[in-house]
């Protein structure tokens, strides 16, 4: 054999991670830091998956082992060809098997120290799981809660800004967690990639120092928490910030200035709460939008549902009702912020 294999605990002893698994793959999720570098592209992976399963196994290996054969060449000639003797790759596919063998074993061949991924991807994904389900234990979580509007995300950023320890779910999740809160130009990740970000996120932290973040439901958007760091917040410290409502009105048409200025998509957002409420509830929202009294349906929004939806939280055990330490802000401007953030002082 002209490779050797490693385990998930080397992965810093490598010069360059490599996944070989096709582009669509690796845009689900990688390990982080990994380079693309497909044997088989998504066309072509669809073309061996189909011998496989309509002709024969012997098929799709002669089609592929040519196409695999020249995707590997182009590599080593587009990408490594000016890699020195010394230089360490290490190379994964879906879970150890034969895009990464037949890659690593033409760069040991060539001379390179080239090791291949014990379990491939599939081992990482669940290594990323089990981590998930036990680190989460290790920290002192400081929760912020309030209701929507209160600048808890903004705090957080102060508090980051002030060098504490900051988990942000929403970054994270490129979602602000509510009916309205998918972000402009933006898709968010999948679940396998945000569950790796959020790995990483909390693998960064040291255990001895808080960690503060802002309370979230079980999804946000289109991605879900894993129970064990849910649980987690629940057993934490929670900080209630609480602020005057028309401040928060005049902070939520600044935060989201990207929906006044484009009342169509507002509309299209809001359609989805349809099913909630009375035609004439919606209708009124959307007369609200056709006028301009951009004002008067946030008023009307945090009042008829983001509110009694908080409440509902706290009734259920994440949020305020159990706030160990209470904040009240005059506004969500950055004085206020900074001046909150110097009272968490832990």
């Amino acid at each position: 054999m002209f490779f050797k294999v490693a385990n998930l605990a080397q992965l810093a002893e490598f010069d360059e991670i490599i996944d070989v698994r096709s582009p669509a793959e690796y845009d689900e999720d990688h390990i982080p830091g990994a380079i693309n570098c497909p044997v088989l592209d998504n066309e072509e992976r669809a073309r061996i998956g189909t011998l496989y399963c309509q002709e024969s196994p012997f098929a799709a290996r002669r089609i592929g082992a040519v196409l695999v054969a020249r995707n590997i060449a182009r590599h080593i000639e587009t990408h490594f060809q000016q890699k020195p003797k010394a230089w360490r790759p290490l190379i994964y596919c879906w879970r150890g098997g034969q895009r990464s063998g037949a890659m690593a074993i033409i760069m040991g061949q060539i001379g390179w120290a080239a090791h291949q991924l014990a379990h491939g991807y599939k081992g990482y994904r669940q290594q990323v799981l089990a981590d998930l389900d036990l680190i989460p234990d290790r920290f002192d979580f400081r929760v912020l809660t309030g209701p929507t509007g209160s600048g808890k995300s903004r705090l957080l950023a102060a508090l980051q800004d002030a060098g504490r320890q900051v988990l942000d779910l929403e970054g994270l999740a490129r979602h602000r967690g509510s009916v309205l809160g998918r972000l402009p130009d933006t898709v968010q990740p999948r679940q396998k990639a945000f569950d790796t970000a959020l790995r990483q996120s909390l693998l960064s932290f040291d255990p001895a120092r808080p960690v503060y973040v802002e309370a979230e439901s079980r999804s946000i958007g289109r991605v879900t928490l894993p129970g064990a760091l849910l649980d987690a917040l629940r057993r934490g410290t929670h900080i209630r910030i609480e602020v005057p409502l028309e401040a928060r009105v005049t902070f939520l048409l600044a935060d989201y200035d990207f929906l006044v200025r484009d009342p169509a998509l507002l509309r299209i957002e809001l359609e989805r709460l349809r099913q909630l409420y009375p035609r004439e509830t919606l209708d009124r929202w959307m007369a609200l939008i056709e006028a301009g009294e951009f004002a008067a349906l946030v008023h009307e929004l945090l009042e008829r549902h983001y509110d009694p939806l908080y409440r509902r939280s706290t009734t259920r055990g994440l949020a305020g009702d159990r706030a160990e330490h209470t904040i009240v802000l005059d506004s969500v401007e950055a004085a206020a912020l900074e001046h909150a953030s110097a009272m968490l002082n832990g």
